[in-house]
């Protein structure tokens, strides 16, 4: 096992307001962050303590997947903006077949794959290093079977970004394969009137979060 020592020349009061002011440099750790249902319940996950990077809490993720229900199975999860990956690694851990994972900040990024190889779950998850409103521009490659998507960005994105997440989460609508799951997490800012076919998502508030569902109708035999 390697022990990473870090030497500081700081006074102890600096060290205090640091603490209060930042996330620590020391690194991911070993947080109270786990897997919370499925077969790899209680499971942790490294997390870097990056506060831009917020996981889902976990009574939120509790009640996602209960909304989602049973339908996860055999689904194709992809986790836009995916921060710790806990929700994909969640949707795998409840019965997903494969995940992808779209993260922009590459060290953020690599510790997706460290909970990934952790997990053992290495053939059946792939890590995008990228913008998620670039990469999703070109969903060709991605399996043709049912997906789980999960968008849950920084919710200024809802503020500051406001018609590019409508596009994101419309681009999905239209291209996600006959059973799909679309889920979007966001906050009372966020007007899920905006989004195309407003009146068929379902959305519950879960303070400070706001989740809303849209499930695409199943295929049907010609």
């Amino acid at each position: 096992m390697q022990v990473l020592v870090t030497l500081s020349c700081e006074t102890p009061m600096a060290a205090r307001h640091r603490s209060r002011s930042q996330p620590s440099p020391a690194g991911p750790v070993q947080s109270p962050l786990r897997i919370i249902g499925g077969r790899l319940r209680g499971r942790k996950l490294l997390y870097s303590g990056r506060r831009d990077t917020r996981p889902m809490k976990d009574r939120v993720r509790e009640a996602l997947f209960n909304l989602v229900g049973p339908s996860v199975r055999g689904q194709h999860a992809i986790d836009l903006f995916a921060g710790t990956g806990a929700l994909g690694l969640e949707a795998i851990s409840r019965g997903a077949r494969s995940a992808t994972f779209v993260e922009q900040h590459i060290p953020t990024a690599r510790l997706i794959q460290q909970n990934i190889e952790l997990l053992g779950l290495t053939d059946a998850c792939r890590v995008e290093r990228g913008d998620a409103f670039f990469w999703s521009s070109d969903l060709s490659g991605l399996p043709a079977t049912a997906w789980l998507v999960l968008c849950s960005p920084p919710y200024d994105f809802y503020v500051s970004r406001t018609e590019q997440m409508v596009a994101l989460i419309d681009l999905f609508l239209q291209q996600a394969p006959a059973g799909s799951t679309i889920v979007v997490e966001a906050d009372p800012r966020f007007d899920f009137q905006r989004l195309p076919h407003a009146s068929q998502w379902d959305v519950r508030p879960y303070p400070p979060a706001v989740l809303g569902i849209y499930r695409l109708p199943p295929a049907t035999d010609d």
